[in-house]
């Protein structure tokens, strides 16, 4: 990845940070309980209250994705 690149994720993760201090947290606790089997749901509210929601089955291939991205994003 591009040096460049990595530092604007870095300065834009910790603005993230900053703003949804929750989101974070939450990802943290749940990623000590996804296993392969395990259901993940998203769901999103629009600002004209139309609700978008979807799920997936967590497989050995999400879990192997799950961890790479772990180990690119700095520790805090």
């Amino acid at each position: 990845m591009n040096p460049m690149a990595m530092m604007r994720m870095k300065s834009l993760m910790e603005k993230f940070r900053e703003n949804h201090p929750k989101v974070p947290m939450f990802f943290a606790a749940a990623s000590g309980c996804v296993g392969e089997g395990s259901v993940i749901e998203l769901s999103i509210q629009t600002a004209e209250g139309k609700t978008l929601c979807t799920n997936m089955r967590v497989t050995a291939d999400d879990l192997e994705l799950m961890e790479t991205l772990k180990e690119m994003v700095p520790k805090q």
